[in-house]
């Protein structure tokens, strides 16, 4: 009895020996060893590392430099060059699709009320036949509204998922290449990405001349809110009377676009010209979709709440909104 009385190895050896553990096998052993072992969930800085190192990154490092050499152009107006061109090039297509999925949703909304309508009655037809509660009742209407309404879907060849499409891809690209314009503003071992962060601690202009370091006037984090909140803005006044669903994320998207003002102020001045330029292209091309005479060349179905004149509803919208208001 005295022997397990005793603590450290005395109780140690015994268990050892119940267990069958290798010889050997002891309380620093088994520190060691568990010290040894990869740690279970990697830490946030590792999985940034991951991501700057991994090839959608690299490519979009290779894609900037041959683009700036190729050109010829000082590294800031070929930041502004590249957003332009994976704007215009990769997202504005998939914004035309995602237009044209929109617009047959829209008109789609009628016959669908419709079907809801004629639904709704048949259930509460059969419903009486058969003494369904209430409960039951409108399960058996949610049920066949949403068979219905994915056939429609399927019909017309605009599932709603379609529309998404654009995020899905833009997001990734703009996280990419704002990565590597990271990697190329902090250096690193590699001999071609330190002659990059030299070229661009000279290659900015105005009052940002070296994009390597964030911009102490906070002139482009500044112009970069303002130019975000201008596109939410511009969208919200489509309709002046919003859903709760839309207002709820208008106002999330107008928080979002307040805090890229500070986030912008402490990253490299080429990523904050690159965001700006970035949001530039976006707020031509959301204006350009609302042009009949693209929507026509893109052939993007017209719709009820379609204007001949996009650009004088915006302004007059605008206007009332917040120069009328009582």
């Amino acid at each position: 009895m005295w022997r397990w009385r005793r603590v450290g190895q005395e109780l140690q050896w015994p268990l050892r020996e119940r267990l069958l553990l290798p010889p050997g096998w002891g309380p620093r052993a088994g520190a060691a060893a568990a010290a040894s072992l990869p740690s279970a969930s990697p830490s946030p800085g590792g999985l940034y590392e991951a991501l700057a190192e991994s090839a959608p990154v690299h490519w979009a490092e290779s894609g900037l430099v041959a683009l700036q050499a190729g050109t010829g152009l000082p590294w800031w107006l070929s930041i502004v060059c590249a957003g332009a061109v994976l704007r215009t090039g990769l997202t504005l297509p998939l914004a035309a699709h995602q237009g044209h999925v929109l617009a047959k949703l829209e008109n789609l909304q009628p016959e669908i009320e419709n079907l809801a309508k004629r639904l709704r009655y048949e259930v509460s037809i059969r419903g009486k036949q058969l003494g369904w509660s209430e409960k039951v009742a409108r399960f058996h209407f949610r049920k066949n509204l949403g068979r219905i309404v994915s056939e429609l879907y399927v019909r017309d060849n605009c599932h709603p998922f379609k529309a998404s499409l654009l995020m899905w891809i833009q997001i990734p690209v703009w996280v990419f290449v704002s990565i590597a314009l990271r990697n190329f503003s902090v250096g690193a071992a590699d001999s071609e990405v330190l002659a990059v962060q030299e070229q661009l601690s000279t290659g900015g202009t105005l009052w940002f001349t070296d994009l390597t370091v964030p911009d102490s006037t906070w002139i482009l984090p500044v112009s970069l809110g303002l130019l975000n909140l201008l596109i939410v803005e511009i969208f919200a006044l489509r309709k002046l009377e919003l859903s709760r669903f839309q207002k709820y994320a208008t106002n999330f998207i107008r928080g979002l676009s307040v805090l890229m003002v500070p986030i912008a102020a402490t990253v490299p001045s080429s990523m904050a010209l690159y965001w700006l330029s970035s949001s530039f292209m976006g707020l031509s091309h959301n204006l350009l979709l609302r042009s009949p005479t693209f929507r026509r060349l893109c052939r993007i179905p017209r719709t009820k709440s379609d204007s001949d004149t996009p650009y004088r509803d915006i302004v007059s919208a605008f206007y009332t909104k917040y120069f009328l208001k009582k």
